[in-house]
């Protein structure tokens, strides 16, 4: 959501105000970004930024340098994508190796032009924008809500519009901001029961009907966007570390407040659930358009379960630190149907499995998930993480109940999603410290 007012701030016309934003390195990354593409950008206090628009992107002076913001680049791409500029787009090393084409053939599709600088799929890359864009309908092969996402702010700026269908519903952030900031937005759940009107052949004559949709539907209309203020809620992602602390350290709670309940970011907080978690949610209330609530986790007796498939896409990102808490649970915890993990930060199915076994605990790595064996965490390695923060915070987590301490090899990337997580917990009774 801090990506999504940033660059949503940029491409209206007007001052919008945001309180709330995560001051990691991936959204300060796109915070110069938008202030690269000519918006006017001003940090007024912690978490409380301003950025006033000029209605739409203008051209850069230099490269985009991403860092490590794979929310960040997709989503620049998308939006620059319906502008009259060259645009280079870069980040570093671990940027460098995630695809990019989920992106750029649908927005090449629309009009816009790619020239790779590098290898073919990778940054750095160069974009050329159409305006405006053509109208296009895309239905998505993956639930992925950074593909959606681009697609729906290129078509912003595309004529008539873009359609995009959901065989799998994906977070849904950028379709409640864009309402917010004015756009012309329409959405047809599956299953909603919607009216047709189709003219008879031989006759005619209209007909009027009703049909059910099949999938979910967007559609958006081109339009200009204005200014709004934006109150970011707390990040289930962020929140899911010190909760987890607390289910597998004995004698443990911890409440997280202000976190955000959107029920396509909660999965996470099911399958603890379903795990026998002590997890309840208090203080249920509106924020920034998404409802919120005050989540205490308290150390739980957890037993294994086969976690759905269909509900990846809710928690795509939790599942690193959904296997550390596997790793202390009765049983087996079955994880699969998601091999979008792999094109993460890195290998995340991978990292998981090889620093799981390092530690002492069963792992049965498969193509497109992996299988988690409980019981007791030996710990007493060091992870190598590939400059990846949620592997990196995940294992120290896991260190915090194992035997023996749990070491990982490049902890600043945490600092890119979470700056402030070593002190955050060890003012909950952590121990961590840098190794000498």
């Amino acid at each position: 959501m801090s990506h999504r007012a940033l660059i949503l701030g940029a491409m209206a016309t007007g001052v919008t105000d945001i309180d709330g934003l995560l001051e990691g390195d991936d959204v300060l990354a796109t915070a110069r970004a938008v202030a690269a593409f000519g918006a006017g950008v001003e940090r007024l206090g912690p978490g409380r930024w301003r950025v006033e628009g000029h209605g739409g992107f203008r051209q850069p002076a230099g490269v985009i340098d991403c860092g490590n913001a794979g929310t960040g680049v997709r989503l620049l791409m998308g939006a620059a994508a319906g502008y009259p500029i060259t645009v280079t787009f870069d980040g570093d090393a671990s940027l460098r190796k995630r695809p990019m084409k989920r992106v750029t053939d649908p927005l090449a599709d629309m009009g816009a032009t790619f020239e790779w600088l590098g290898e073919d799929d990778r940054l750095p890359l160069r974009i050329t924008g159409g305006s405006p864009l053509f109208e296009r309908t895309f239905r998505l092969e993956v639930a992925s809500a950074q593909v959606k996402s681009a697609m729906l702010l290129a078509g912003v700026n595309a004529q008539g519009g873009v359609q995009v269908i959901e065989p799998v519903r994906s977070r849904d952030h950028t379709e409640l901001m864009l309402a917010a900031f004015g756009a012309d937005i329409r959405i047809v759940d599956a299953g909603q029961i919607v009216e047709t009107l189709s003219v008879d052949p031989a006759t005619g004559q209209e007909r009027r009907g009703t049909v059910v949709n099949a999938e979910r539907t967007i559609w958006l209309e081109r339009g200009k966007l204005t200014a709004a203020s934006v109150s970011v809620p707390g990040d289930p992602s962020s929140a899911a570390f010190p909760l987890a602390a607390a289910l597998i350290v004995p004698g443990s709670q911890v409440t997280v407040e202000g976190v955000m309940l959107n029920p396509l970011r909660t999965g996470l907080f099911e399958t603890w659930r379903e795990m026998g978690a002590d997890l309840t949610i208090s203080n249920r209330r509106a924020a920034g358009g998404e409802e919120v609530g005050d989540v205490t986790a308290r150390h739980s007796t957890l037993k294994g379960v086969v976690v759905p498939e269909g509900r990846a896409a809710s928690m795509i990102d939790e599942y690193p630190i959904l296997a550390a808490t596997a790793a202390f649970a009765e049983g087996e915890t079955v994880m699969r149907g998601i091999g979008e993990m792999r094109v993460k930060e890195s290998d995340r199915i991978a990292l998981m499995a090889a620093g799981l076994r390092a530690c002492g605990v069963e792992v049965q790595e498969e193509p497109e998930g992996f299988i988690v064996g409980g019981g007791p965490v030996r710990g007493g390695a060091t992870v190598r993480t590939a400059h990846d923060h949620r592997i990196a915070m995940s294992h120290l987590v896991l260190g915090l109940a194992a035997g023996e301490p749990v070491t990982v090899d490049e902890p600043a990337m945490i600092a890119t999603s979470f700056p402030g997580f070593v002190e955050l917990m060890c003012g909950l009774g952590a121990d961590i410290a840098a190794s000498t």
